[in-house]
């Protein structure tokens, strides 16, 4: 190496930075990222981590709703109040029954259904676009059509039932025993396919290598399942359920108790 290049490289690396220089480059970066995030943050924070520390914060306060007078600190006496309150533990076994009775069957259903779009069908790419249908349309279009199907005067369930010499139908949205198994069936149609396309997802990122190499050793189609596919599917399976439970807890946009319609007991 000659003078000159040595010369250039050193010029070109500068001299070693110090550590409050390298702290205070830190520093500046950390700002930067920062600033960046800021725009996406501050909305979240207002909109909803306020709200809901506010909501916390108004439990353990005699605040009542349309209500402007000042509220007092009532501290854990609204919780003690509800755990003896008929009505909520009602609601509560409802809502459980609602969100186990969704999660449950939609992903067995969209297993199945991921299974059969994930073979080398014809037509598949006609199959996987109608499967999608049901998640594209808006939730208002959903319960207006799932109305018409349950109307008791002239519901396609209804007429099938009266065609078929079952019996004269019934109004399936009054009463609590037909009621809430006909929502429920509402939303397995509704989201099915979005379990659909996250389970088809995980399949088809299983290697093919595996269950040629399954299938060479004599495996059966439900040995192939239970070696190969489940374990590589696994981890997805248990996402999309436990967020399916977790959106099913907290989704009543379908559910709307009212006197024609008591899925809540009242007596």
């Amino acid at each position: 190496m000659t003078l000159a290049n040595a010369t250039v490289q050193s010029g070109r690396h500068g001299p070693p930075r110090s550590p409050r220089g390298k702290q205070a480059g830190q520093i500046n970066r950390n700002a930067g990222t920062w600033f960046l995030v800021l725009p996406a943050l501050i909305p979240i924070l207002v909109l909803s981590v306020g709200p809901l520390l506010y909501g916390i914060a108004l439990a353990f306060t005699d605040a009542q709703s349309g209500r402007t007078r000042s509220t007092q600190w009532v501290g854990v006496l609204n919780f003690q109040d509800l755990l003896h309150d008929g009505l909520f533990w009602e609601s509560f076994r409802i809502g459980l029954f609602w969100a186990v009775g969704v999660t449950v069957p939609q992903f067995v259903l969209a297993l199945g259904l991921a299974l059969l779009l994930n073979e080398n069908l014809r037509m598949r790419w006609l199959a996987r676009a109608l499967a999608i249908i049901p998640w594209a349309m808006p939730e208002v279009v959903v319960g207006i059509m799932w109305r018409l199907v349950y109307n008791p005067d002239a519901g396609i369930l209804n007429e099938t039932i009266r065609d078929l010499g079952l019996g004269d139908g019934r109004d399936w949205l009054t009463g609590l025993a037909t009621a809430l198994p006909a929502v429920i069936v509402v939303g397995i149609w509704a989201g099915m396919p979005q379990t659909t396309v996250a389970l088809l997802a995980g399949l088809q990122n299983t290697p093919h290598e595996l269950h040629e190499a399954a299938a060479l050793d004599g495996a059966g189609a439900w040995r192939r399942f239970r070696t190969v596919t489940w374990p590589a599917l696994r981890p997805v399976a248990l996402s999309i359920t436990a967020l399916n439970f977790i959106w099913k807890t907290k989704d009543w946009r379908l559910i709307r108790p009212s006197p024609a319609n008591p899925l809540i007991r009242t007596a």
